[in-house]
């Protein structure tokens, strides 16, 4: 079996590290949907507007103008309730949607410079986590830093789209989002029958590392009925690294793939040692995902919805 290059690999355990994947970050302080209580009902963004976080509360006298997005998830949020044009840099993880590429987007991710983001006398940063350092830096700029943490659940992916709404003063866009997505994500889960024990593998990478059912893919997986093989042998890691054996063991019925940008496939899959006798590749259930949208929680998760509704219903 060929291994990823070791940057590939690094990168990808990275994402899973620092919450471009769906981490599972209940308890870790750094919620940031929570806004004050007025904003979120009102029918229109509301100024002054307070939006609470662990890392110290923003108040917003009026929508920001200059946005710095150091999230992929929040870029692809932003141009979804249309908010892209009060955006003046993203970071070079940042490809979707096309139209943002018009964006001056030299910004590292991981390692974002002070300076860098600095010369863009930017009135708001997003960042999905923060490196070392990062914090303390902007904050004696006086750059207000808005935490957008992996979701959990899809009632967190709503409150972020719906709290960026009311910040950027497009409050009523991020909720006709959410209401579009909430349909379209219930129409997807109707008519799915014939899941009763059948368990899936998905895999982050192909040195097998996986999630289970305590992360926010493993939460939407569990929507569907379908049952995680980490579940239980993970020894308490919710991202544990799974060896061949157990997986074979396992034979799930389904295996998920979230590496194919990174040349995984179904035949490189059947060509695994001892993986062509799995029922997942017998049945032609290994089901190939989109990587970026496999490992963001913005609005295209009703994309990796409909992706895993469609393999269940072709085998119901």
């Amino acid at each position: 079996m060929s291994k990823l290059r070791s940057p590939l690999r690094r990168g990808i355990l990275a994402l899973v590290a620092s919450a471009f994947l769906f981490a599972a970050c209940g308890d870790d302080g750094g919620s940031s949907s929570g806004v004050d209580s007025t904003a979120p009902g009102n029918a229109e963004a509301a100024f002054p507007l307070t939006v609470e976080q662990a890392q110290g509360d923003l108040v917003f006298e009026k929508a920001p103008t200059r946005i710095i997005s150091l999230s992929p998830t929040a870029t692809e949020m932003l141009w979804a309730i249309d908010a892209g044009d009060q955006v003046v840099a993203i970071d070079n993880m940042s490809n979707y949607p096309e139209e943002a590429q018009v964006v001056a987007s030299q910004l590292s991710g991981f390692e974002p410079s002070i300076e860098a983001i600095a010369k863009y006398e930017p009135d708001l940063v997003l960042v999905s986590y923060a490196p070392e350092g990062m914090a303390e830096g902007l904050a004696a700029l006086n750059i207000p830093v808005w935490y957008g943490n992996a979701a959990v659940t899809l009632d967190d992916v709503y409150a972020q789209i719906e709290t960026l709404g009311a910040i950027t003063g497009k409050l009523p866009n991020a909720k006709t989002l959410v209401d579009t997505m909430k349909t379209e994500i219930a129409n997807a889960l109707e008519g799915v029958t014939g899941v009763e024990g059948a368990t899936y593998f998905y895999e982050l990478d192909n040195t097998y590392y996986t999630v289970t059912s305590n992360t926010f893919i493993g939460s939407l997986m569990s929507s569907f009925g379908l049952e995680n093989i980490a579940d239980g042998v993970a020894d308490g890691n919710d991202y544990p690294q799974l060896n061949a054996e157990v997986i074979i063991q396992a034979d799930p019925t389904y295996v998920f793939l979230a590496d194919t940008a990174y040349g995984e496939n179904a035949q490189t899959v059947a060509a695994r040692p001892g993986w062509g006798s799995l029922g997942a590749v017998a049945s032609g259930q290994v089901v190939e995902l989109d990587s970026d949208i496999a490992s963001r929680w913005g609005p295209r998760v009703v994309d990796l919805v409909i992706a895993v509704a469609d393999a269940v219903k072709a085998r119901s």
